[in-house]
């Protein structure tokens, strides 16, 4: 084969790093090179990072196999291990040239020591109409259930003039849309000398891009948002009306038992207060179903979460015991309980964003045109177009109809 492959897996954070190797590998010294970027977060994950690396083998016989990512930083001997891997390099050595190429059949270091962000996590990339900065490594808390930490290392931050430097660049690109994103990007700062906050940083990019149409923010850590970010949501037109939380549970008892920071009443009054500050505000979540001891009345707790935040996004996952973990240890909740808990939150959450959705019938709403076809309003809501629109134009939408949680709109400016 000739040129570099890389196939990702997992997270926003994954994808934005493999378009970093990608602009790495195009001088063509890596010719012939496969790259796997593997995730850890679920035991699915890795099964799938796994198969696909069999499979790239047997159809690209004389390619350099080359395995990085999250699961191969924590467990690198397991891939070393597979006879179709050529090489395994950890996260710290996939985003230099000089890593991507090494000659070390195993070159990982301990995550735990990683101290510095390095210049590619303001390199930014672009996904249809939209672009990605990384703004934050790493993570700091050790909740129960996750492995991440071992695979990314401490928080870490990349500094406010870089970031704003960054974005400044891609909007001159003609970029309409930037989405900050990290591991814990609510813990951002902490590390850096003057201690800058999430919402310092947001202050700082729209002041410093003027010309920046939207910014988003990934998932959000609800005992880390201050004020000044809840300020900014408040009152910053270019900062969207969508905020996705990191809540996982909503059983005081299983956050416990998760290690979370939170309790349940301080997620629905953070949805209230977030609702006070933007009254058009949409709520996301990330929830786990089947949780080590969780009992069916638990469940319910977290069920009801959908209605008491008001949640119309949902990011769902049946528990996945990772190695290695507090949570990997405790009595498990049955697969099959699990995958059926999973499916009656989803099913939750599609009934929600479904009514939600219809609220906008009739409306005009703002979206960024993503493929032609299909745009996303503020709110983060899909919208299938009746005619074509340009890719990367902001468009004022007349909502026609909406149908299991996608609206139906023609553009009308």
């Amino acid at each position: 084969m000739t040129g570099v492959e890389i196939v990702s897996f997992g997270c926003r954070l994954n994808a934005l790093e493999a378009e970093t190797m990608r602009a790495l590998a195009r001088d063509g010294a890596l010719d012939g090179t496969v790259v796997v970027n593997t995730c850890a977060v679920t035991a699915e994950a890795e099964r799938q990072g796994r198969q696909t690396i069999r499979r790239l083998r047997r159809e690209r016989a004389d390619a350099r196999i080359v395995v990085t990512g999250c699961a191969a930083q924590i467990d690198p001997a397991r891939y070393a291990a597979m006879p179709e891997v050529d090489h395994v390099i950890g996260n710290d050595h996939k985003l230099s040239l000089d890593g991507l190429g090494t000659a070390e059949r195993v070159r990982v270091n301990d995550a735990m020591t990683l101290t510095e962000t390095g210049s590619h996590l303001t390199a930014g990339f672009a996904e249809r109409a939209r672009a990605f900065v990384q703004v934050q490594n790493g993570c700091d808390h050790r909740c129960t259930f996750c492995v991440i930490p071992f695979g990314r290392g401490p928080s870490r931050s990349v500094p406010v003039g870089a970031v704003v430097e960054a974005i400044k660049g891609l909007v001159a690109r003609g970029i309409p849309e930037i989405v900050l994103t990290g591991v814990d990007i609510t813990a951002y700062g902490h590390d850096l000398a003057e201690r800058p906050t999430l919402g310092a940083l947001v202050r700082a990019v729209l002041d410093g891009a003027p010309a920046l149409a939207r910014l988003r923010l990934t998932s959000l850590d609800g005992p880390e948002i201050g004020a000044d970010l809840i300020d900014l949501i408040a009152s910053e037109p270019r900062l969207m009306p969508h905020v996705h939380l990191s809540l996982q549970a909503g059983n005081d008892l299983i956050l416990k038992r998760m290690k979370r920071r939170h309790a349940r009443a301080d997620a629905v009054r953070l949805a209230e207060r977030l609702r006070r500050a933007r009254g058009d505000v949409a709520l996301g979540a990330d929830l786990i179903a089947g949780f080590p001891t969780e009992t069916e009345a638990q469940f319910a707790d977290t069920l009801a979460l959908v209605a008491d935040c008001g949640l119309v996004h949902l990011h769902v996952f049946p528990y996945s015991a990772r190695p290695g973990t507090a949570a990997a240890r405790m009595p498990q909740v049955d697969v099959a309980v699990r995958r059926d808990r999973a499916a009656r939150l989803r099913a939750a959450g599609g009934a929600a964003l479904a009514r939600y959705a219809k609220g906008f019938v009739g409306a005009t709403v703002r979206a960024l045109v993503e493929d032609g076809a299909t745009a996303r309003t503020d709110h983060y809501v899909s919208a299938t177009l009746e005619r074509l629109a340009p890719p990367g134009t902001v468009v004022t939408l007349a909502v026609t109809g909406a149908h299991d949680g996608r609206l139906i709109a023609r553009a009308i400016g």
